[in-house]
């Protein structure tokens, strides 16, 4: 569980420099899924840009953070931030205090 402070420091990066990735007319699929967990691997801290869906983004990114084992840490317009450390220390790429 993120802390407040934790979630306003990830939320800076994201602001800043992040790897994006689209959610479009297909949704939630299995490769979807499967980029996002690639992704996490390699970032750590990743935005969802919401195309379609809008109206569901609230459940769809906390389905997408349930299911790739990620925090959900901010949801900001139609853009989530997903958060999960690697557990490598050595290559992690976030340091959170």
């Amino acid at each position: 569980m993120l802390t407040s402070k934790q979630r306003s420091i990830l939320t800076a990066l994201a602001s800043q420099d992040c790897t994006v990735q689209a959610l479009g007319k297909n949704g939630l699929t299995e490769a979807f899924v499967s980029k996002i967990e690639e992704l996490l691997v390699h970032h750590e801290l990743i935005k969802i840009k919401f195309l379609d869906f809008k109206d569901e983004k609230r459940e769809i990114s906390e389905e997408l953070a349930a299911r790739t084992r990620a925090e959900l840490v901010r949801l900001i317009g139609n853009n989530a931030i997903l958060y999960r450390q690697n557990p490598d220390p050595e290559k992690r790429r976030v340091v959170l205090q």
